[in-house]
C-alpha cells in the first residue's frame, strides 16, 4: 500500500486532469451554477419592479428544459408518429427531426442581454437615426389591461427597423418575443437574436412536423403569458401600403387561447409604425417592380453607407432621417371579440373589418385578422414626408410654400389621432420634408417649384401609399392597399 509507483508524465496529467473535472462537475459547478443563478433572481425582480408587466416565468425557463417539453408534448409526439408513418422512417429518426426543429424555434432569453444591451442600444441606435415620436390611441385602455391575459402586438411592417423601435419603446412595458424570419439565423446575429427571447420561424414551410412543433410552441408561450410581437402581414410591405394578412402565427395564438386551462386572455394591442426614410426603401421598391420577395442587402453596400454617415458626422454635417413615430392603437381583447362574433351576424359586424379575400376561409382568425389590420391602418401615424409625397403625386410640380400649405389644409382633413405625430410646426414639417426629398433626389428646384423626378416615382409612391388609406376619398385610389390598385392610382395621376 505504501509502494512507489511510477506513472509516465503524460499519464500523471491525465489523471490530474480527470480528477479536476470530476471535483468540479460535482463540486464546484453546482455552487457557481447556484451563485450566478441567484443573482440572476435578484436581477430579474429588479427589473420586474420597473415594468409594467413582469418578466413570465415561461420566458425564464432554461432553453433545455423547454426544449424537452416541447418534443414531449402530446401532441407533437403524435405529429412524430404521423410523420414517421407518412415518410417510412423509424420513429427514433422523426423523433430526431422534431428535435432539431425544437431547437432552432425555441429561444434563450437572457434579461441581461435584453435589458442591459439590447435596450441601450436600440434607445442609442433610434435617436441616432431619427427623430422618435410616441402616440397612444387609448392610453388609459392600456394602462387598465388585464394584468393575467397574454400581451401580443400586433404591428405593420415597414422597416427592419420595426424591431429596434418598438423594442426601444416598450421597454418600460415589458420584454418582447418577436417571430423573426429566416434572415436573422445568421450566426452570431443568431445567437444575440435568441438571447432577446425572439423566435425563428420559416415562413413558408410545408412540413407538417415542422407546422405543429412550431404551433405547440406559440401555444405554450401565450398560455405561459409571454409577451409576444408578431407582423400579420408576413413581411415587410414592399409598395408602402398595408398587405393582406397572414393567418398562420394569428391562428395558433387563438387556438392557444381558445385552449387555455388557465382561462386567460388574450390582448392583442395594434402598433403602427411609419417613417420619413425608410432605411430599405429602394431594396423594397425594387424587389416589388421584380414582382420577388426574396432581396438581399449586400455587407459592402450596407457598410459603405455607414462608413459615410460616419464621415458626415464627423464633419458636422450630419442630419437624422427625419421623424419615426410609432403609435399604439386600441387594444383588443380576443374573449371580448369572439363573444361579438357569435353574438351576431360576422358579415353585419363592424368589428369584422373589410372582407379580404382570406375571410372566405371562415371561423374567427380571418375576421379577427381583418379588424386588426383595420386598427392598426387607422393609427398609422402621418408624417412630413408621406404627406409631401401624396401632395405632389395630387397637384404634381408646386412651391414650398404651396406645399406647406397644402399639408396644412390636408392635416385638416384627417383624424386628429392620426395626423398629430411630429412635434414640429406644419412650416417646419414641410421644410424637413423638402429638406429629405431634395437630398434624396426625390425632387428637384425648377423655376422655384418643387418638381417630382420622374424616374423616382416610385419611391414617391411608396411613402404615399403609407397615408393614402387615411386620406379622405383617396382621389389617386392609393387607398386600396393592393400593389396593382397603387400602381394604377400613380399611373393616372401622371396624367391629371
Amino acid at each position: 500500500m505504501t509502494r512507489s509507483v511510477e506513472l509516465p508524465l503524460w499519464l500523471l496529467v491525465l489523471i490530474l486532469l480527470f480528477a479536476a473535472v470530476t471535483f468540479a462537475s460535482h463540486f464546484l459547478f453546482p455552487s457557481v451554477r447556484w451563485f450566478f443563478r441567484r443573482r440572476f433572481e435578484r436581477a430579474v425582480t429588479r427589473i420586474n419592479r420597473r415594468l409594467q408587466r413582469p418578466i413570465e416565468p415561461f420566458k425564464l425557463t432554461r432553453r433545455y428544459d423547454m426544449i424537452q417539453r416541447l418534443i414531449y408534448d402530446p401532441e407533437v409526439a403524435q405529429a412524430v408518429a404521423r410523420h414517421a408513418s407518412d415518410h417510412g422512417i423509424p420513429d427514433n429518426v422523426a423523433f430526431e427531426q422534431a428535435r432539431r426543429y425544437a431547437r432552432e424555434i425555441v429561444p434563450s432569453f437572457s434579461a441581461f442581454a435584453y435589458f442591459g444591451l439590447a435596450i441601450g442600444a436600440a434607445r442609442w441606435l433610434s435617436n441616432a437615426i431619427y427623430r422618435v415620436r410616441l402616440g397612444y390611441q387609448d392610453k388609459a385602455a392600456l394602462q387598465q389591461l388585464d394584468p393575467d391575459a397574454t400581451l401580443i402586438f400586433v404591428m405593420n411592417h415597414r422597416s427592419n427597423m420595426d424591431y429596434v423601435l418598438v423594442t426601444y419603446l416598450a421597454a418600460r412595458r415589458s420584454a418582447l418575443s418577436y417571430a423573426v424570419g429566416e434572415w436573422a439565423r445568421v450566426w452570431p446575429l443568431s445567437r444575440l437574436i435568441r438571447a432577446m427571447g425572439a423566435y425563428f420561424i420559416r415562413r413558408k414551410s410545408r412540413d407538417d412536423l415542422y407546422r405543429r412543433v412550431l404551433a405547440t410552441y406559440i401555444r405554450l408561450a401565450t398560455q405561459g403569458g409571454a409577451t409576444q410581437a408578431i407582423f400579420p402581414e408576413g413581411g415587410l410591405s414592399l409598395d408602402g401600403a398595408l398587405a393582406p394578412p397572414r393567418l398562420g402565427l394569428l391562428k395558433y395564438i387563438v387556438e392557444a387561447g381558445a385552449r387555455d386551462p388557465q382561462g386567460r386572455d388574450v390582448v392583442f394591442v395594434p402598433v403602427a409604425l411609419n417613417y420619413d426614410w425608410v432605411l430599405e426603401d429602394r431594396i423594397l421598391t425594387s424587389a416589388a417592380r421584380a414582382g420577388e420577395r426574396r432581396f438581399k442587402a449586400r455587407i459592402g453596400v450596407v457598410m459603405a453607407r455607414i462608413l459615410r454617415q460616419f464621415w458626415l458626422w464627423v464633419t458636422g454635417r450630419y442630419h437624422r432621417f427625419g421623424h419615426a413615430a410609432v403609435v399604439f392603437g386600441r387594444p383588443l381583447s380576443l374573449r371580448d371579440f369572439a363573444k361579438s362574433t357569435q353574438a351576431g351576424d360576422p358579415s353585419d359586424n363592424p368589428a369584422a373589418g373589410p372582407a379580404g379575400p382570406q375571410a372566405e376561409e371562415g371561423g374567427l382568425t380571418p375576421l379577427l385578422a381583418q379588424e386588426l389590420l383595420s386598427r392598426i391602418g387607422a393609427a398609422v401615424p402621418v408624417l412630413p414626408v408621406p404627406m409631401a409625397a401624396w401632395l405632389l403625386l395630387r397637384h404634381g410640380a408646386m412651391s414650398a410654400e404651396l406645399l406647406t400649405h397644402h399639408m396644412k389644409q390636408l392635416e385638416s382633413q384627417m383624424a386628429p389621432v392620426s395626423a398629430q405625430h411630429h412635434s414640429l410646426s406644419l412650416d417646419s414639417a414641410g421644410q424637413e420634408a423638402i429638406r429629405i426629398l431634395l437630398m434624396r433626389g426625390l425632387v428637384v428646384r425648377e423655376k422655384g417649384q418643387l418638381v417630382p423626378v420622374r424616374a423616382k416615382r416610385e419611391l414617391l409612391v411608396y411613402y404615399a401609399n403609407s397615408i393614402a388609406h387615411l386620406v379622405p376619398q383617396a382621389p389617386l385610389g392609393l387607398g386600396e392597399g393592393r400593389d396593382a390598385a397603387s400602381a394604377r392610382g400613380v399611373s393616372a395621376s401622371a396624367k391629371s
